[in-house]
């Protein structure tokens, strides 16, 4: 694995935000559309997710998303951001990272 310079971590903006929506996309087996409140706005991502995760479990979960991400469509949904979650190298599971503790919405991450 090639290590980054400090500097290069620091051009990662990551937030804390809020899944206030949670929608199957048409035809797409594994992603979800989703809405994510930021604090200061309201960011649609596509996760690849559903496999791992039912609707239900996702609607209010606090997660780290990667807000400075270049926006992509992603089955004619725009996607602005990821959110990181942590997998094994087959991928037989993946899990959204979370906050241990209260905080505000839009939180930076460093």
């Amino acid at each position: 694995m090639e290590n980054i310079s400090l500097a290069d971590f620091q051009k990662l903006d990551i937030r804390v935000g809020q899944i206030k929506a949670v929608e199957d996309i048409p035809g797409a087996d594994k992603l979800y559309k989703l809405m994510v409140d930021l604090g200061t706005e309201v960011r649609q991502l596509v996760a690849g997710i559903k496999s791992y995760y039912p609707k239900e479990e996702l609607l209010g979960k606090k997660v780290l998303v990667l807000t400075n991400l270049e926006p992509k469509v992603i089955r004619g949904i725009e996607s602005r951001g990821m959110i990181l979650c942590a997998h094994p190298e087959d991928r037989s599971t993946v899990v959204c990272t979370t906050v241990e503790k209260d905080i505000s919405l839009g939180a930076k991450v460093s």
